[in-house]
């Protein structure tokens, strides 16, 4: 199949040990969306972000979200249908719901929508993930009829979790493309 691998990342942007841009340097079908502030996000600048970047690419996509970036996916599935994504891997979602998981400057992306998602996603998590529980994630799988992955103790999935080209992720990837 030939698709764009759309890197979309959360609070902050994905620093330079972050697998999201290991994965960006691995993948010559990548791209990446570019936000106007990575530290201070306003949900409707995100929107137009991630729809700009989509715009963009001629052909099917597949989103590959990171924290933040999960619930701007479920917002921006739910305001907008094409049939340009074939699919997303929805790592690690900040439970932006919960002042006990995350920062202040996320709660504008408050609630995170529950409708299912139009394609094919895979959501992974770690057990213990601080910026959500197990039991939220699960939830927020089933409510977008995701598949729902446990990688057991390996933190936030970011830049500390030192995943590198987490190869790990990619057989997941290559399983949603089975999928599609």
């Amino acid at each position: 199949m030939d698709f764009t691998l759309l890197i979309v990342p959360g609070l902050g942007d994905s620093g330079k040990e972050h697998w999201q841009n290991y994965w960006l340097n691995k993948f010559e079908n990548s791209k990446k969306v570019i936000q106007k502030d990575w530290d201070n996000p306003i949900l409707e600048d995100w929107l137009h972000g991630l729809s700009s970047s989509i715009d963009s690419i001629e052909g099917p996509i597949i989103i590959v979200a990171h924290s933040l970036a999960v619930s701007l996916v479920a917002h921006w599935s739910k305001k907008n249908t094409t049939n340009k994504i074939a699919g997303a891997l929805l790592v690690a979602p900040a439970d932006v719901d919960s002042p006990l998981h995350t920062p202040e400057e996320t709660r504008n992306f408050s609630p995170i929508p529950l409708s299912k998602l139009g394609y094919p996603t895979i959501l992974v998590t770690s057990a213990n993930d601080p910026y959500i529980s197990i039991e939220k994630a699960v939830f927020l799988a089933h409510q977008w009829g995701s598949t729902f992955i446990n990688v057991g103790l390996k933190g936030h999935l970011n830049s500390e979790s030192q995943l590198q080209y987490w190869e790990e992720g990619q057989d997941l990837l290559n399983s949603l493309i089975i999928k599609i």
